[in-house]
């Protein structure tokens, strides 16, 4: 990964990497920046074998910090500013990090020294917003936290060279149980998924000097390869943005002339919802790109008829870094449609009793993916890794099927998982947070159709004897500071009881079923 910066810089030195707060950053400016966050990390303590969490929106402290982790030689854990605290807490708790790098923005602040001041790491290093101009003045730090601008920089020495396999990231996926688990990615992982995106990008998609509408956040795998490290390889310019607002991308695209987007289905859905798209002059956006979850055919026919360009998409996984497939373009659109593996990848249908046995043409299965972009396990879980592959293949849960085209479609995602505005919410976790309720006695958690996020949770309730009921408001206002906004459910349904086994084990799929009755698609 460090080689994949330097190669770039020596390419591109004088462009512009990124662009934020309206300022350009040339690569060169960049890879200042990060050697000397690199020396302070050294001056730290921090080499070979450790570990430094980010807890960092989309700012230039984002890139600075990633590779300035690496070049050290240490591995980087990636934080969601969407998960709670105690979350925050499990998973520095669970990824060993003892030194915790955010920015002064006053919410991750608040957060970061949250953690630090219960102890959940040892070091906070605060890097200035202002740094990169168009803010305030910094902020007075918490007590214990340090300036990573005035920290002392170790002596110039030589940077510890990383091997192809080594851990680099630390990227937290989740089990049906919903419990944190973090997928290790090695350096040959994300190059490897890199280079899949680039080989099959087109020339002129590849064109550097080229502006990148950098929305995604950076913490998510999905923008960090497929925005961020492939711009750095191409010489493109990413316009960063701490978080996604219309009226920005409308400027980036008129002002700009920034020609490339990836997103999620909401990010769509709002733009062409948006009281001025309609009239807007989307020509200069030429490659507009949707993931992270379905999007309904009615939405996806509608935004390509607002910004005249259709929506490319396709496939993967935080455990393939995460490079899948992709769909061609001219491509007859059909539901659930994820295309072709890109070059280096392997996909192919299982039996979903037998994993070791591959099946034709047309059946149903489990999609398994192999290559060099598939991640080795996960950190600390053998046997949840020993049980994620089969024969070098690695079982994804997704079910799929090879139509006789070759195109690859998915038929069905795990039953438990709901994929809401991009993001994967997981029920255990929504169901442990709505049982420390006083009136909850049981509790299922469902995923439903949501018109915006694609997916969104639903709660049905069994109350306590003596309690009396509550309504959706009072729930989300008691998940406020217990779950991610992404996780606190869209609905609400109080019954009497709830379907359990003959054991008594609460049964989701039976209200999965009912659900699926109610909306047509069984």
């Amino acid at each position: 990964m460090t080689a994949l910066l330097d190669s770039a810089v020596a390419r591109w030195g004088g462009r512009a990497a990124l662009r934020y707060h309206d300022a350009p950053i040339s690569f060169a400016a960049l890879s200042a920046h990060v050697e000397r966050t690199a020396r302070v990390l050294q001056g730290c303590g921090i080499g070979p074998g450790d570990a430094v969490a980010l807890l960092l929106p989309n700012t230039p402290w984002h890139p600075v910090c990633f590779f300035a982790v690496l070049r050290c030689g240490a591995c980087v854990v990636h934080l969601s500013p969407l998960d709670p605290p105690r979350v925050l807490a499990a998973k520095l708790a669970e990824s060993g990090a003892r030194v915790l790098m955010t920015t002064d923005t006053p919410a991750l602040l608040h957060a970061a020294a949250a953690l630090h001041a219960q102890g959940a790491v040892g070091r906070l290093l605060v890097g200035a917003d202002a740094l990169w101009g168009g803010g305030d003045a910094p902020p007075r730090l918490p007590e214990g936290a340090e300036r990573l601008e005035t920290l002392v920089q170790a002596p110039p020495a030589p940077w510890p060279q990383a091997g192809a396999e080594n851990l680099a990231l630390l990227q937290f996926t989740g089990g049906t149980t919903g419990a944190p688990r973090a997928a290790m990615l090695s350096h040959a992982n994300l190059t490897a998924a890199v280079a899949s995106y680039v080989l099959y990008a087109s020339p002129e998609e590849s064109a550097p000097g080229l502006r990148i509408i950098g929305v995604l956040p950076l913490f998510h795998i999905y923008a960090l390869t497929c925005v961020l490290l492939r711009s750095l390889v191409l010489g493109q310019e990413v316009i960063l943005h701490p978080r996604f607002d219309v009226d920005e991308v409308l400027h980036d695209i008129g002002a700009l002339g920034a020609c490339s987007m990836s997103g999620v289905p909401t990010m769509w859905i709002a733009l062409a919802n948006h009281s001025n798209a309609a009239g807007f002059d989307f020509s200069p956006l030429r490659w507009a790109h949707s993931g992270g979850a379905p999007m309904p055919a009615d939405v996806e026919a509608r935004v390509t008829d607002i910004i005249g360009t259709r929506l490319g998409g396709g496939w993967g996984m935080t455990e393939s870094s995460p490079a899948g497939t992709r769909i061609p373009p001219g491509a007859p659109m059909r539901a659930g449609l994820i295309g072709v593996p890109l070059p280096g990848i392997d996909v192919r249908v299982v039996s979903l009793t037998d994993p070791s046995q591959e099946l034709a043409q047309g059946q149903t299965g489990e999609l398994a993916i192999r290559g060099r972009n598939v991640f080795s396990g996960y950190w600390h879980r053998p046997q949840e890794t020993r049980a994620a592959f089969c024969d070098g293949w690695f079982l994804t849960g997704d079910i799929g099927v090879l139509d006789p085209d070759g195109l690859f479609r998915i038929v069905d995602r795990k039953k438990s998982l709901i994929i809401s505005g991009g993001f994967n919410v997981y029920p255990a976790s929504v169901e442990n947070a709505i049982y420390e309720h006083p009136a909850v006695r049981e509790v299922i958690v469902a995923g439903i159709d949501d018109a915006y996020r694609g997916q969104a949770a639903k709660a049905f309730v069994v109350l306590r004897d003596g309690h009396a009921p509550f309504d959706l408001a009072d729930l989300r206002a008691f998940l406020a500071g217990r779950l991610g906004r992404h996780e606190i459910p869209a609905a609400l349904e109080i019954r009497a009881e709830l379907p359990k086994s003959p054991v008594g084990k609460l049964l989701r799929s039976v209200l999965e079923q009912e659900i699926a009755m109610q909306t047509g698609k069984t």
